[in-house]
């Protein structure tokens, strides 16, 4: 399990003279993107941008990651002001709603757990970190604190086929509406016959669009954030892909400002679970941020914002 302690990101900002747009991407930590190695591909490209690549010349340009994630957002927001229309309305998602996201309960003991489900009642979405250790007592303490709450686990790659197939029978019977990356990036197949009575979630096992169709037969829900899938352009395609198979979706992040969130509440529109709370882990946020109101419900972004 990796902690947080600081978020460290990257903003590209595009302009024609007359109109600017922005982005932003924290990376994908695990494939090993820093600040500076996404710095550094963005200066690669600089001359392509300049030159006057397209956004889709982008998606050849940069592989997906954090640094296609902001330029590809910065072109997104750039053509939004451009042409006088909201990205929603170029997409078709327009008119916004208010969204309801998740807020995380991070891994402590039971107790603890237990007192941060309570804490967070005005909550009705709680997603819970987990390990492999008292996975079961953990739950049982959050369920009994809060009876009415819809729980979505997050075990970041932490179990076994094995730790899955002895956990989900007692999980199902709280009521969990969904398991995000029970095994490791890589041992996917290890579900192969495997009918899990808690939908099962891919968040490191599907990056892009480029990896859905290897996993998808695993799982009931695939988890788009933009840092992986290397921005909005190919977050939308694989939102179309799986929601044709039939699948559901879920809209997470990779920590950041509002910023970042803000492209992902457009994918937001199409998802049945909505982890967009990063801001709320953040002592400060940007300038024009999402509000985000009681009980976790988040309202469209502004112009200022972004989009």
């Amino acid at each position: 399990m990796y902690t947080f302690r600081t978020i460290v990101t990257v903003r590209v900002t595009l302009s024609d003279g007359e109109h600017t747009g922005r982005g932003e991407a924290a990376g994908v930590y695990y494939t090993g993107e820093t600040q500076d190695s996404m710095a550094t591909d963005l200066e690669g490209v600089r001359s392509n941008v300049e030159a006057g690549a397209s956004r889709e010349d982008v998606q050849r340009l940069l592989p997906a990651g954090g640094a296609r994630n902001a330029l590809d957002c910065a072109y997104w927001d750039l053509e939004a002001k451009q042409k006088g229309q909201s990205v929603a309305e170029m997409v078709g998602l327009a008119p916004l709603k208010d969204l309801t996201t998740v807020l995380t309960i991070g891994i402590k003991d039971a107790a603890a757990m237990g007192r941060a489900a309570a804490e967070a009642k005005a909550y009705p979405h709680l997603k819970i970190k987990l390990d492999a250790e008292d996975v079961i007592g953990r739950m049982q303490a959050i369920r009994a604190a809060r009876p009415d709450a819809s729980l979505i686990i997050d075990v970041n790659q932490g179990w076994t086929i094995d730790q899955l197939k002895e956990y989900t029978p007692a999980l199902s019977d709280m009521g969990v509406a969904m398991i995000e990356q029970p095994l490791a990036r890589g041992d996917d197949a290890a579900l192969e016959g495997y009918t899990s009575p808690v939908p099962l979630g891919a968040d490191e096992s599907c990056l892009h669009t480029g990896e859905y169709e290897a996993v998808a037969r695993f799982y009931d829900v695939i988890n788009i954030k933009l840092d992986k899938t290397g921005g909005l352009t190919d977050a939308l395609k694989l939102a179309d892909m799986t929601l044709a198979d039939g699948k559901d979706l879920m809209v997470g992040n990779m920590m950041g400002s509002s910023l970042s969130m803000a492209p992902s509440f457009l994918i937001g529109q199409r998802c049945k679970f909505v982890d967009i709370d990063g801001p709320l882990l953040l002592k400060e946020d940007i300038k024009d941020g999402l509000d985000y109101r009681d009980a976790g419900q988040v309202s469209p972004p502004t112009s200022a914002l972004w989009g």
